[in-house]
């Protein structure tokens, strides 16, 4: 039985692309090492899955979506014809609106003329590339496959293509021993003259391999003031470059800010298409399974590849509220915080770590550092 009694409309789709030739040492993301090819076969899951859904009735598509996302694993390993595909799968009349957003994400080192030209043709006008960092000695401890001028060429490739949208992905937080110059790195990015970065702090996730050294011994765990200084460096080089700093990980130029993510961030809902990939419609989310093997052929079958499903009860739905809220520099309303709420804010403020104008509580740098402390404070608002 259904969560939701009538199908929801859904306007935001994300769509998993599972194969990456190489898991980096950090990943515990839901991926497939292939080196290449796959596209037809993931196609066909994801026609299984969307057939699926509509059966099944809980989302329903929008005649034209607002925005289209393409995450993986290595989106761009899947060649060239991989979103001409997707939008015959989707729809073509889905995703010709001019104001669509249609990101795609891709690695430096498999974004070919022919992917750049393939993806522009498809109607893609939004790229993310995993750049993570421009020193070598880094981009070999963290198993990536493309060199320091990968990324370069990356980018020049996508702006000759006709890409006037372009984001990369910065990491954090690095060991030391690796000899990464953070400032040198975000130096790198902004000579590349992109529209958007996305910062990632390292994290070590326990069945990682680097999870598994660090447990060892033969890794550092991550260095919590080093990691703050690297986050406040970038926060003042980026502003200072003109990057709006609109979400806690993420700086943009003026109007280039992700609509798809602030999807999320708002509270409305998306679906979710391909191995591991979470849906959400409230008070209803669901994730699929994220063994790809297994998940292709449930859907391919026609099945629906749902892992397991939860009901999102109204202590979680405000905890997660005052979260994503507080995550982006529109931050909270005043309006919605209790008396001891507003009290806990005046500290906040005495210990810079937030401010308040125009009716809103929004997070500092320093505060967005202690993000999640600071939302389990709040957890005292009222329901609804």
């Amino acid at each position: 039985m259904n969560s939701v009694s009538e199908p929801t409309t859904v306007r935001s789709v994300y769509v998993h692309a599972p194969f990456c030739a190489r898991r980096c040492f950090y990943c515990d993301f839901a991926v497939q090492v292939r080196r290449q090819g796959g596209g037809e076969e993931w196609l066909d899951a994801l026609a299984g899955e969307l057939g699926a859904v509509e059966t099944e009735a809980t989302f329903r598509l929008a005649d034209a979506l607002e925005t289209l996302y393409v995450g993986g694993g290595t989106p761009s390993l899947l060649g060239p014809e991989a979103m001409t595909g997707l939008a015959r799968i989707m729809g073509p009349a889905r995703v010709s609106a001019p104001e669509l957003e249609w990101t795609a994400e891709a690695n430096p080192e498999s974004f070919t003329p022919e992917v750049a030209a393939g993806w522009r043709s498809a109607g893609v006008n939004r790229l993310s590339f995993g750049v993570q960092s421009f020193h070598p000695g880094a981009l070999r401890w963290m198993g990536r496959l493309h060199g320091p001028e990968g990324a370069r060429e990356a980018v020049r490739r996508a702006r000759q293509a006709g890409f006037d949208n372009v984001s990369i992905d910065l990491i954090f937080g690095l060991p030391p021993d690796v000899g990464r110059s953070w400032r040198a790195d975000l130096e790198e990015a902004l000579d590349l003259e992109v529209d958007h970065v996305s910062l990632y702090g390292l994290t070590v996730e326990p069945e990682t391999p680097l999870g598994r050294a660090v447990r060892e011994g033969r890794a550092p765990s991550v260095d919590e003031e080093q990691y703050r200084e690297e986050f406040l460096l970038a926060a003042r080089m980026l502003a200072a470059a003109g990057f709006e700093h609109y979400e806690v990980s993420n700086f943009a130029r003026p109007g280039r800010a992700s609509r798809h993510n602030a999807v999320y961030w708002d509270g409305r809902p998306y679906l979710g298409l391909g191995n591991g990939a979470h849906s959400y419609a409230h008070p209803l989310r669901r994730w699929n399974l994220r063994d790809w093997s297994a998940y292709s052929r449930r859907a391919t079958g026609g099945e629906l590849p749902e892992d397991d499903r939860e009901t999102v009860d109204p202590a979680q739905r405000r905890l997660e509220r005052i979260w994503l809220a507080l995550r982006t520099s529109s931050g909270l309303p005043m309006k919605e915080l209790t008396e001891r709420g507003r009290e806990r804010v005046g500290g906040w403020q005495a210990d810079g770590l937030a401010d308040v104008s125009d009716g809103a509580l929004r997070l500092t740098t320093e505060g967005w550092l202690l993000l999640d402390r600071l939302a389990l404070e709040l957890t005292d608002l009222p329901a609804g």
